[in-house]
């Protein structure tokens, strides 16, 4: 049998094409994993996403009402890139059926379509990486300039870096570093592509291809109005969080949504998969309506990716995750974010805003996201921080090797098993073993008991999130997790976790337990009139005495009023009284600084 390595060697001598450009192309499409023969967001298939316009949607899911939902595959390409997979059968003699479920096929089948587009701009079957850059431009199926540029840019960004990583199918793959190579970017021309309309409006990095698409600002006749709030953020209030989402749906409905006032949803940037476009539809100065918290969203920006969590491993690809990274650092520099888990959410980290509101809470991008990685692209890795016998811990699972058991990813048999693949995300047990129950979540299972469901991150604890130590048996480490001890298995061979430093809250001395809230509101007296004070409401969960959590920002209590389209009548209420961001569970919480006691670890 042809390994993928030998298969990638093959192809690329056989169709002339430098092996470093078609390994690369490949990583940026789908991190070399073969996905099983299922499709993608832009109904790609295989390691070479070969497209089938015809191809079923893997649409499952909406991102905000949760119902199931059937879409098309994504448009915004040109018509031949959209059939990439009939076009390589004809080049290669295979069968369609061959080309989506043999790997060796499928690369044989790419490397035969950059052959040939490269023929049609009559550029050289050259031996030179550098020259190959006009065909690498038009594998992407861009429709713009801008964006077959910015993908062809990335292609020999990770030329030049190198990479490395295992599949889903278990293969360790290299890409050796080639800082040497230098593109010919005068091959782009050659495309006739148009321009991208709007770009100058966007708040983007340099160097991303962005898009201006814009949310509406607009009264509805029911005298309510949407879709997101004028502001003038970081002056009125600043920012400290970004919040990483995923659609559920695809690119051209996720654009529906944000464009239609009446959907009362909204949010800052949305990313494509197949191409990492990068589009922005609100103000990063306004509030977008994305978090389903409102305390959090007058101080977030959020960010939507073009994917399903429950096949997220399969199709979050590479030039997705790099435009992000690109989008993320650049607003994080720009507004003071700390690159760490407390501050760069995902929206299953965001706490409902009150009791009833935890079980309605989203859970996406979901386990499958790549946080590690995610955070070696924005420069910031994680990484311990202390030895064997500090207090607190970092989950930091090897994400192509946590093969998690996961149900729930086949509409149509929910209890199957997903199918194995990589996982950011680590189990937490009542008890130190694997048989043991796992530990429970009152507020979004009030009744029953955890489960292993992809969409239930009840029992889970994920990369970069940092908790206190309660207990070390053996090859088991136990945390204070929602006021329970949780344990998982953390074998020095294979670790989940790693030694990391954080401060620590415990409840003051004297208590039995303190109150935890999705929420840091002022205090009443800090209300000004005409200004109902909200209610310090608590959340369905407490803070026992005896118990620790990782403190991930301390902050004083705020409210944004802006409940109508007049906005001379929003209003920031500021006050006094400090709270603390905990790490409770999955996810972020606030207890009040009168009620804990705040250490080093």
């Amino acid at each position: 049998m042809t390994t993928m390595p030998q298969a990638f060697e093959q192809a690329a001598r056989r169709h002339g094409v430098p092996e470093n450009v078609l390994l690369a192309v490949s990583y940026m499409e789908s991190r070399w994993d073969c996905n099983g023969g299922r499709p993608s967001t832009a109904a790609g298939f295989g390691p070479m996403h070969l497209t089938d316009g015809d191809a079923a949607s893997t649409s499952r899911r909406h991102p905000f009402d949760g119902t199931g939902n059937g879409s098309q595959p994504a448009a915004r390409q040109d018509a031949a890139s959209l059939h990439t997979l009939e076009r390589a059968a004809e080049l290669t003699g295979q069968s369609a059926e061959r080309l989506r479920k043999d790997p060796a096929a499928n690369i044989d089948g790419g490397a035969a379509l950059l052959a040939e587009y490269q023929r049609a701009l009559g550029a050289p079957p050259s031996a030179d990486p550098a020259d190959w850059y006009g065909a690498v431009a038009r594998y992407s199926g861009a429709t713009d300039e801008e964006t077959a540029a910015g993908f062809a840019d990335e292609v020999y960004e990770v030329i030049h870096e190198g990479a490395t990583r295992m599949t889903d199918t278990g293969t360790e793959m290299t890409l050796p570093s080639s800082p040497e190579v230098h593109p010919s970017r005068s091959w782009l021309t050659r495309l006739n592509l148009p321009h991208l309309a709007g770009g100058d409006d966007v708040e983007c990095p340099a160097g991303l291809s962005c898009e201006w698409i814009p949310a509406p600002y607009a009264e509805l006749p029911s005298g309510k109005y949407g879709n997101h709030d004028k502001a003038d953020r970081p002056i009125s209030q600043t920012i400290r969080y970004i919040v990483i989402h995923d659609t559920e749906v695809l690119y051209d409905e996720t654009l529906g949504i944000v464009q239609n006032p009446g959907s009362k949803a909204s949010w800052h940037y949305t990313v494509r998969s197949h191409d990492g476009h990068l589009v922005q539809h609100v103000r990063t100065k306004d509030v977008a309506w994305h978090a389903r918290n409102w305390y959090l969203n007058p101080k977030a920006i959020g960010l939507e990716h073009e994917g399903f969590l429950a096949a997220g491993g399969t199709w979050y690809t590479e030039v997705m995750y790099r435009t992000s990274a690109k989008l993320v650092r650049y607003l994080a520099d720009r507004f003071g974010v700390p690159l760490d888990r407390a501050h760069i959410l995902g929206h299953d980290n965001v706490p409902g805003l009150v009791p009833e509101s935890v079980r309605t809470m989203h859970e996406d991008p979901g386990p499958y996201w790549d946080w590690a990685h995610f955070f070696d692209l924005l420069g910031a890795p994680l990484r311990p921080d202390g030895d064997s016998g500090t207090a607190t811990v970092m989950i930091l699972p090897d994400y192509d090797r946590n093969h998690s058991h996961y149900i729930g990813c086949d509409n149509d048999n929910p209890a199957a098993a997903c199918p194995a693949h990589g996982s950011a995300s680590i189990w937490l047990h009542t008890e130190p073993r694997e048989d043991s129950p796992l530990v429970k979540d009152i507020g979004k299972h009030p009744t029953g008991e955890s489960t292993f469901s992809v969409y239930d991150h009840a029992a889970r604890a994920v990369t970069g999130q940092r908790y206190v130590v309660a207990e070390r048996r053996g090859d088991w480490t136990a945390i204070w997790y929602l006021g329970q001890k949780a344990w998982f298995h953390n074998p020095d061979s294979a670790p989940a976790a790693v030694p990391s430093r954080a401060r620590m809250a415990t409840p003051r001395p004297g208590l039995d337990s303190v109150p935890v809230y999705g929420r840091a509101y002022p205090e009443a007296a800090a209300y000004p009139p005409g200004v109902k004070a909200q209610p310090l409401t608590p959340l369905q969960y407490t803070l026992p005495a005896g118990q620790s959590y990782t403190v991930g920002l301390t902050t004083t209590g705020e409210f944004y009023k802006a409940d109508t389209f007049d906005t001379t009548r929003h209003v920031v209420v500021r006050g006094t009284d400090e709270y603390h961001q905990i790490q409770f569970g999955h996810r972020v919480m606030f207890v009040r600084g009168e009620d804990v006691v705040v250490t080093e670890a």
